[in-house]
């Protein structure tokens, strides 16, 4: 178990769960870190059919948490290499195994892009997604990155230039979750899923998967390029 996250092992699968209830499961870079260590281990266990992501006490994840990335004094892992949010989405990226996302009450900035990361969403009705960087002024590249992969221009510029919340259904019309289910029967119901997938022949999925992942450009880098943008720094939380 990490201190921000832990791992929850079933029959043929697996749950990474993002642990700071008390805020919103915002990310920080050790948390980031203990993702990328936790996505690495289980993409090479052969116990493992699927990957499900979500978020402790039925908050998938605030973003970035602003309150830390600007707290003075900075907080003790400031400046040490502990992990990163480009890094966790490189690991993502390459992935061997089905990620799962389990979309519960709201995925919000860099929330969202862990929704994308994920190939299965399950959504809740009155859930959301919200791409809000253009109410801070703030670069995108990570739901960038992931939608141009798996979207449409279209279908970026309607989240990233409205920033407004996006609820499950409309998500499902989208084409970026499987299906819309009433709040409180998410994670039943992407638990479901992950043990279907389990009940299929041996490295079924990692087939499947590879063959999928096979048709992503082979540099992530490109993919997730490096941004100077320091907006951030001084932004205030998104607004519907």
């Amino acid at each position: 178990m990490g201190t921000y996250t832990y791992i929850e092992k079933h029959a043929g699968w697996a749950e990474i769960v993002l642990n700071r209830p008390e805020r919103r499961n915002a990310l920080i870079p050790p948390m980031a870190g203990e993702i990328t260590q936790a996505v690495e281990g289980l993409q090479t266990d052969p116990e493992v059919a699927s990957i499900l992501i979500r978020g402790e006490d039925g908050y998938l994840c605030s973003g970035i948490d602003l309150k830390a990335l600007q707290a003075d004094p900075a907080p003790d892992w400031q400046g040490k290499e502990v992990g990163d949010v480009r890094s966790m989405h490189m690991a993502f990226y390459r992935c061997r195994k089905p990620l799962l996302c389990a979309l519960q009450r709201f995925a919000i900035n860099a929330g969202a892009a862990l929704v994308f990361a994920c190939d299965i969403t399950v959504a809740g009705d009155a859930s959301f997604l919200q791409i809000g960087e253009i109410q801070q002024g703030s670069d995108m590249p990570m739901n960038a990155g992931w939608l141009k992969l798996k979207s449409t221009e279209q279908v970026l510029s309607r989240l990233s230039l409205m920033g407004d919340r996006v609820l499950g259904p409309e998500l499902v019309s989208l084409g970026l979750a499987l299906r819309s289910v009433e709040d409180g029967q998410v994670l039943e119901n992407v638990r479901e899923i992950a043990a279907r997938l389990a009940g299929f022949p041996a490295g079924a999925s990692e087939t499947i998967i590879e063959r999928i992942r096979s048709m992503r450009p082979d540099d992530a880098e490109s993919v997730f390029p490096v941004s100077s943008n320091q907006a951030l720094l001084t932004a205030s939380q998104v607004r519907n």
